[in-house]
């Protein structure tokens, strides 16, 4: 294993415990999260430092990687937007009704500024409220969700 081992305490939050002793509060924090997000994961403690580096998820044993999928996923809230259903307007700001790995939603894009491009084709969404939306892969969008966008960019 990585010379370390990772628990819950009573109060759910994560225990690492390694050579230097147990650190309590500890935070996985991804190094990559879009571009590699199974790889370059970093256990930090409460005031932010380093206590452990994982290189790959999948190197973890399954009770140990099982803990950290899970932080991870009740700290990091990143829906995949996978079809654009309609716009109120071409204009912003405009109301975006899209279906994501989490369900149907409505989205509020203020500006065309709140889309960034962050990969060749991987799009950030930022809309009114802060929540960020992704599209991992803009060309396996339906032929009508690509036109939507390509509106917008």
């Amino acid at each position: 294993m990585n010379g370390f081992t990772l628990t819950r305490d009573a109060f759910g939050k994560l225990v690492l415990t390694d050579a230097a002793g147990t650190h309590e509060g500890v935070v996985p924090v991804r190094a990559f999260p879009i571009a590699a997000p199974e790889e370059g994961i970093s256990l930090v403690d409460a005031d932010g430092h380093e206590l452990a580096w994982v290189d790959r998820l999948a190197d973890l044993p399954a009770p140990v990687r099982a803990l950290v999928e899970e932080e991870l996923k009740n700290r990091e809230f990143l829906p995949e937007i996978h079809r654009i259903r309609s716009v109120s307007t071409f204009a912003v700001p405009s109301s975006w009704e899209v279906d994501t790995d989490r369900g149907r939603a409505v989205l509020v894009l203020k500006g065309e500024e709140d889309i960034r491009r962050v990969a060749e084709a991987t799009l950030l969404i930022a809309d009114t409220h802060g929540v960020q939306y992704l599209i991992r892969d803009t060309q396996a969008l339906d032929p009508g969700s690509r036109k939507i966008l390509d509106r917008f960019l």
